[in-house]
């Protein structure tokens, strides 16, 4: 308030020097006291003409662009400009930080895999991130503004939005029926609502996949119960000879085999899933891993097959377990479906970018076309009656697979009904070395 004196002083001075003149000019005149008056009605007048045109100063500069400084003024107006300016640098201050906070929120959405959108009391889209975008067919710009049911026009989407369900989710097709997406519906402000999408494609995959695995499991563990009791109440309630006694029996072991092979096998994908990738620093000469299936290969064959085995001079990083399990799956396919007298032969081919392929090869039926593809599901079988006549699981193939994407690799599957099958187990080059002292074969084409 330093200003306010010195301005009431200047101003009743003015009027006072300005009346005193106006009296001296007419003090030999009746109109002696009218000078007076009219000399301070003049400095009235004065004093409120340079206050206006300093007010209109400040008020041009407020109600333009601030993006200058405010006029430079002295006294009263001066004081009302600099506060009016930090006032206004203040509020410039404020909405670039809230802009700035805005922007941030709005990033960390579009950063987020889900999809928001919000819709105003009229269900027109006041708003909504790149992913809810793409996951309803939308464009973040260009239908803004828009009503959403003319949009997305999924029935079961409409019916959910207009009941007003804010407990329950609602699925319908993605854009182009590639998939699936689950759209939430939550109510804010007043009669604005909030959608939340999500991309369950996959999810639901995996759920269906998992309820089949249960399924195929619990059908291929109840045949085998299914005999085994059979065979035990037949033993139980009949008199049996000893030929029929030792024949019942060896139904009964084999059937337990099979499901310990199947037990088996479903514990080993279970810890190809759950347990960590393999080193890539621990290395392997192959001939050492090739030793073990060889062995059991042999074994399960009991010569009645011709059989090559070529480990080449190479040795490869990461588990020698399961290595050995995913080459034994292909060796032990090859031999159960080969007919006796057929050759498999497994050999090592260098690739060009120093990937290593080890092949299997049979001189089986061959496999049609048109199940190469889901070869290596779970359970998956081309001939369910053959498989189970050959002690097969369906799982081996899974196997091979898991224990080739574990290690960075592939599994490749050609086959020509009548002139048997190929199966390929690609390792990278990262996961392959040449033996010390072994000098390397010339690389192959992909």
């Amino acid at each position: 308030m330093f200003w306010l004196a010195p301005r009431v002083l200047l101003a009743l001075l003015s009027v006072m020097a300005v009346a005193t003149a106006g009296a001296w000019l007419l003090a030999d005149s009746a109109w002696a006291s009218w000078g007076a008056v009219g000399g301070a009605g003049v400095a009235v007048a004065l004093i409120c003409l340079i206050d206006s045109w300093r007010g209109l100063r400040l008020l041009r500069w407020l109600s333009g662009h601030q993006d200058v400084d405010a006029p430079v003024m002295a006294g009263f107006w001066g004081e009302l400009s600099a506060r009016a300016e930090r006032v206004v640098r203040k509020r410039e201050r404020d909405i670039r930080r809230e802009q700035d906070q805005l922007q941030q929120f709005l990033s960390g959405i579009e950063a987020s895999p889900n999809g928001v959108l919000m819709l105003d009391a009229g269900e027109q889209i006041e708003w909504c991130n790149q992913m809810a975008a793409d996951h309803l067919g939308l464009d973040a710009h260009r239908d803004l503004r828009q009503r959403i049911t003319n949009l997305v026009r999924a029935p079961a989407f409409v019916a959910h939005l207009h009941a007003r369900n804010h407990e329950q989710s609602v699925q319908i097709p993605a854009p182009g029926g590639t998939g699936l997406i689950s759209i939430v519906v939550r109510p804010y402000g007043e009669g604005q609502r909030l959608l939340l999408t999500q991309d369950v494609t996959a999810r639901e995959r995996a759920d269906k996949t998992r309820r089949d695995f249960v399924a195929n499991v619990s059908h291929e563990i109840r045949t085998p119960l299914t005999v085994l009791a059979g065979f035990v109440e037949t033993m139980s309630s009949l008199p049996l000879t000893e030929v029929e006694r030792q024949r019942v029996l060896g139904l009964m072991a084999q059937q337990t085999r099979r499901m310990q092979s199947l037990v088996g096998d479903l514990l080993a994908l279970a810890r190809l899933e759950d347990s960590p990738k393999p080193p890539t620093d621990q290395w392997w000469p192959l001939v050492r891993v090739g030793a073990a299936v060889e062995a059991e290969a042999r074994g399960l064959s009991a010569g009645r097959h011709p059989m090559e085995f070529d480990w080449g001079h190479w040795q490869v990083a990461g588990s020698e377990v399961e290595l050995q399990s995913g080459i034994g799956n292909l060796v032990n396919n090859a031999i159960r479906y080969t007919p006796e007298g057929g050759t498999i032969r497994v050999s090592t081919v260098l690739r060009v970018d120093g990937g290593l392929e080890i092949r299997v090869n049979d001189s089986g039926p061959g496999i049609a076309p048109e199940h190469l593809p889901r070869l290596a599901e779970r359970f998956y079988r081309v001939d369910g009656s053959r498989s189970r006549e050959t002690g097969g699981t369906g799982l081996g193939l899974s196997i091979v697979k898991h224990v080739a994407q574990r290690h960075g690799g592939e599994l490749r599957i050609s086959s020509e009904l009548g002139r048997g099958s190929c199966f390929t187990l690609v390792l990278p080059a990262v996961r392959v070395q040449t033996l010390p002292q072994a000098q390397p074969a010339e690389p192959v084409s992909s």
